[in-house]
Parts: C-alpha cells; structure tokens; sequence
C-alpha cells in the first residue's frame, strides 16, 4: 500500500468539502423552490442572480474536489440534515419569510465552512492550498449572497408582520456593502472564476503545480515518514492524471498535434510509471529514494515543459474555445472516475 499524505487530515479536508457541495445543492434546490412563490419581481430577480451564482459555484466546487484529489462522503449528520431541510423549504410548516431566513443561514454555513477548509489548508500542506485555491470565489461569493439576502429578509419580514412595504432604502445599503466586499475581494474573484468554463490547459496546469510543490515538500524533509507520505501524494496524484491524459487529452489532440509528438507523451508517461512502482518498493530511509525522487521529478518537470508549450499552443491553434473547455469537463471526470477507482484499490 502507498503511504499518503496526513491521511487523517486529508480525508477530514474531504470530507468537508464533500459536505459543502451538499449544502451548496442544497442552496440551489432550494432557490428552486422558493423563487416561484415570490410575487415580488424584484426579490425574484435578486434569489435568480443568487441561483445563477451557486449553479457555477457547484461547477467550482466540484473542480476543486478533483485538483484536491482526496475524495470522501459529505458527513452523515449533514446528508441527513440535507433531507430535512428539503421537505421544510418543499412543505407548509414554514412561512416565506422563515424559509428565507434558513436559507440566509445556510449560506453562513457555507461562507464559514470554506474559511474553515482554507485555514486547515495552511496547515496540512501547501499543496493542498494550491488545490483548493478556486475555493477563494465561492467564498467571497457567498460572502456577498448573505448581504443580498438580508435586504430580502427585511423586505418579507416587514411585509409579513405588518402588511405594508420596508423602507427601500434597504436595498441601497444592500448594494454598497457587496460593492464594498467586491471591492476587497475583486482581484481574487476575477483570478479564479471559471471555473465551469475552465479550459483543459488551465486544468492541466493546476495539476502541475500541485506536482511541482509536492516534489518541493518532499525535497525539503529528511523525516522518512514525511518522505514516504509526500512521495504517496505524488504516486496518487500523477498516477490518476497521467492516465486521464491519456484517455482523454492526448487522443484528441493526437490529430493536429502529431503521431510522433503524441506518442513521445505517451512513452514518457510509462516511463514515469515504470519509476513511480520502483520508488513505491523502496525504504523510504534510504539514501536511494530522494536520489530516485530527484531522477522522477526531473522527468516529470521535462514532459511538463513539453506539454506546456507545444502541446498547449497546439491547443490553442486548433482547439475552439468550446472545444478546449469540453476536453477540460472530460478530463475531470475522468480524473474524478480514476480517483474512485485507486481508492477502493488500496483499501
């Protein structure tokens, strides 16, 4: 078996992110359900934008479960939590404005879990920070929500109390405080949006990155436990993405970019398999592994560099937008596929 990473802590970082992509299909289902029983046309289009948002965060979120790499169930407490907040937004037990409020609470939930994921990153590993980095919109995102939502409150509360219109004002104070969040965090929301419309060379490279820093941990450690651990990171995460690029990446570019080229890709790859099992034998403890680690890295940096320039501007010139942003949604799901699959295989 393959030693990985902070198993303990890794897994309950899953598990959290698992857990938030409940909620978050939680929030859009419930959004569903709330915007046809809202005669107000201006609530209406605010819970719309608000639902057009979540629906491309959940693309957002299930990207960075894939960079992660370390995937496990939403927690039990909150699947179960999950069917009961349906059937009370879905039933009659609750007023509008009380169906609203949970929801303005669920997306406290999610703004304080995605800042919970992100300080546990710092401390389990920079790769980690690196996988989740897309993250940072969702949050902010969410952050915004919250202050649209209460100006929503405010409006159906006051109607629901007294019968009469709150003071419109109200949604002026609404809009400058998600001016003002947009305003700190703008430069992080436009470094990270896709992330639905991602293309395959921006996944690739998030990939690479998350490589390049695990062989970097690796190099900067001489604890043979912490050793072997990074070394189990870099064994799972390139085995899985090697594989999807090879069934999905390089057949499709294999047309423009060339059989010798393609294939030289190909054979890199086994070569790196090939070295990657005889690492996974060896004593972490001896001076051997780093040795054999630093022969691996610099053969993967090599088939990086390749892929990163030709292969991509061959992307580029022979790829349409949609195309590239297809292959990324199929690489994924392939990676998301072969991640299952690994996992159940070292149980």
């Amino acid at each position: 078996m393959v030693a990985t990473l902070d198993d303990t802590k890794r897994a309950a970082i899953g598990m959290q992110l698992a857990s938030i992509k409940a909620i978050q299909e939680l929030l859009i289902s419930n959004a569903r359900t709330l915007i046809p029983q809202i005669s107000d046309r201006d609530v209406c289009d605010r819970l719309q934008s608000i639902l057009d948002d979540d629906q491309k965060n959940l693309g957002i979120l299930d990207t960075v479960i894939v960079q992660y790499g370390n995937k496990e169930a939403p927690k039990k407490t909150v699947t179960e939590f999950v069917q009961k907040a349906k059937q009370l937004v879905e039933g009659s037990e609750l007023s509008l404005y009380e169906k609203v409020f949970q929801h303005e609470l669920l997306k406290h939930q999610q703004v304080m879990s995605g800042i919970i994921v992100h300080k546990a990153a710092q401390k389990v590993g920079a790769d980690v920070e690196a996988a989740i980095t897309p993250l940072n919109t969702v949050n902010f995102e969410n952050r915004a929500h919250q202050e649209q939502l209460k100006g929503v409150l405010e409006v159906l509360g006051v109607r629901e109390l007294t019968g009469q219109e709150a003071d419109q004002g109200l949604w002026a104070r609404v809009q400058d405080a998600v001016a003002a969040l947009t305003g700190v965090a703008g430069s992080v929301i436009t470094q990270n949006s896709d992330k639905s419309d991602m293309n395959i060379q921006d996944v690739i490279r998030m990939d690479h990155q998350k490589v390049n820093i695990l062989f970097m941990e690796l190099d900067k450690t001489d604890d043979p436990q912490k050793v072997q651990e990074y070394f189990g990171q870099i064994y799972k995460d390139l085995t899985v993405h090697s594989k999807a690029e090879e069934q999905v990446v390089y057949p499709a570019v294999r047309p423009f970019y060339g059989e010798a080229n393609t294939q030289e890709l190909y054979d890199e790859q086994a070569q790196m398999e090939s070295l990657l099992n005889e690492i996974k034998a060896l004593n972490p403890a001896l001076p051997e592994f780093k040795t054999r680690v630093t022969q691996l890295k610099d053969m993967v940096m090599d088939h990086v560099r390749q892929e990163e320039s030709t292969m991509f501007t061959a992307i580029r010139n022979n790829c349409s937008s949609d195309q590239s942003e297809r292959m990324a949604s199929e690489f994924k799901a392939a990676k998301s596929k072969l991640q299952d699959e690994l996992k159940a295989s070292i149980r």
